[in-house]
């Protein structure tokens, strides 16, 4: 089965994908990902976006999708794929669609993940951190005691991009930049869309349902 998972940032598109790729064996193909392993590899691609990401530049449109076209015909993905993170823009799309076609994987669907923003803000500017790596969140899990990590004792803190200012912009880009895929998916008429705002488990299940039918 070839799979977009499609949502705003804080939508829970990670965290749904590994659970995904285990359950149906297929591999989680993020674009942060394949950056980061053609670099630390030296590929001829992976040592061009190295020069871009160097200089805290976005990787152009014909690198990346260079680099997801070699990551979409490696072995593992001969049962299929779960795209997370790509596409984000129209020209991406049309790019992806014409890979896809070259090389016979088409997409089966584009699972889209709807949170309001207001939850989204909600649900991201409560995560609370350590550094010693353990994660909180204000609502959902909390420190035993406020404003203190539960492993280690320290301070915990808020990283600068679950700031509600931060989560606002980018929200405002995703809407203005990614958001029009949704119609263009809808459009080919393989886009599904799922109510992301419930607990981890209830969305799994939801989005099972539709892989299921491809399987």
């Amino acid at each position: 089965m070839n799979i977009v998972l499609f949502g705003p940032p804080g939508a829970g598109k990670g965290t749904q994908a590994k659970e995904l790729s285990k359950k149906y064996e297929i591999p989680h193909i993020s674009t942060g990902d394949i950056l980061r392993a053609n670099v630390r590899d030296g590929t001829e691609l992976g040592l061009k976006a190295k020069q871009y990401m160097d200089k805290g530049e976005l990787v152009p449109d014909e690198v990346l999708i260079g680099l997801i076209r070699n990551r979409l015909t490696e072995p593992d993905c001969e049962k299929g794929y779960l795209l997370d993170g790509y596409p984000r823009t129209i020209p991406q799309a049309d790019a992806l669609t014409g890979i896809l076609k070259d090389i016979s994987k088409p997409l089966d669907a584009v699972i889209n993940i709807e949170v309001s923003d207001e939850a989204l803000v909600k649900r991201l500017s409560g995560r609370r951190s350590c550094t010693c790596g353990e994660s909180y969140h204000l609502m959902f899990n909390p420190p035993v005691k406020e404003g203190v990590c539960n492993a280690c004792g320290a301070e915990l803190y808020q990283r600068d991009d679950d700031k509600e200012e931060v989560i606002r912009q980018r929200l405002a880009v995703y809407n203005e930049k990614t958001k029009p895929l949704i119609n263009y998916y809808d459009d080919t008429g393989i886009l599904v869309n799922i109510d992301g705002s419930g607990a981890v488990g209830a969305v799994l299940a939801d989005v099972c349902k539709i892989m299921d039918q491809y399987k």
